[in-house]
């Protein structure tokens, strides 16, 4: 699976290319903010011990030259229910209807073409970050439980695509993505699918006035 993700993104990254090279050179919208509401779906063996929760998408969209080609750094604060599966060593349980949260930084490269005030983008690139899971001690002896966060760290590639909607100095996007991780996380491997809506401020103008 590792490996059919790696010639997927090299195989985007291409497409991205090519596509640049034909896109309409009259571009003027360079960057842009964006703030996303939503909510991160887990997929395959994920689904066995997460469930979705509202999540958080922050990030930029920075113009590659004067085609449609875009970086995309973004920061991704998921959040999930959590049924624990694996009993760490020094503990006696796991922890159900607990709560997960991501703290995941991509780096993507995608491709934007503009249609009047409609636009269409993908993505795809890699990155990481971690998932915080609850762990818990009970004391038999004081009848206490003490509650404590795991970090586990996880490198992701993904790969993922939106609708815009021009209002003006802003877009309205929604906005979907296939996340999938390198990493064991409670034994099996972590996948998921954030959908998001929101909306991207235009900071082209802004840009400008910078040079």
């Amino acid at each position: 699976m590792i490996k059919k993700s790696i010639i997927l993104f090299c195989l985007a990254c291409q497409a991205f290319v090519v596509a640049a090279r034909q896109a309409d050179t009259t571009r003027t919208d360079r960057l842009y903010t964006m703030s996303g509401l939503g909510f991160a779906f887990p997929v395959g063996e994920t689904a066995d011990y997460l469930g979705p929760k509202f999540s958080t998408t922050i990030g930029l969209n920075i113009g590659l030259g004067k085609s449609g080609l875009f970086l995309y750094p973004e920061v991704s604060l998921h959040a999930f229910s959590f049924d624990g599966q694996v009993i760490d060593p020094g503990y006696s349980h796991t922890v159900q209807k607990g709560r997960a949260t991501t703290y995941l930084l991509n780096m993507n490269l995608g491709y934007r073409k503009i249609i009047n005030k409609v636009a269409f983008y993908g993505f795809a690139g890699g990155g990481g970050g971690f998932v915080l899971s609850p762990r818990a001690t009970v004391n038999q002896q004081n009848s206490t439980i003490n509650m404590e966060n795991k970090t586990n760290w996880n490198g992701l590639a993904e790969i993922g695509g939106g609708v815009e909607y021009n209002i003006g100095g802003a877009n309205l996007f929604l906005q979907a993505a296939y996340m999938r991780g390198f990493s064991d996380f409670e034994g099996k491997v972590f996948q998921t699918v954030p959908v998001s809506v929101g909306i991207k401020p235009n900071l082209s103008k802004l840009l400008n006035k910078l040079k």
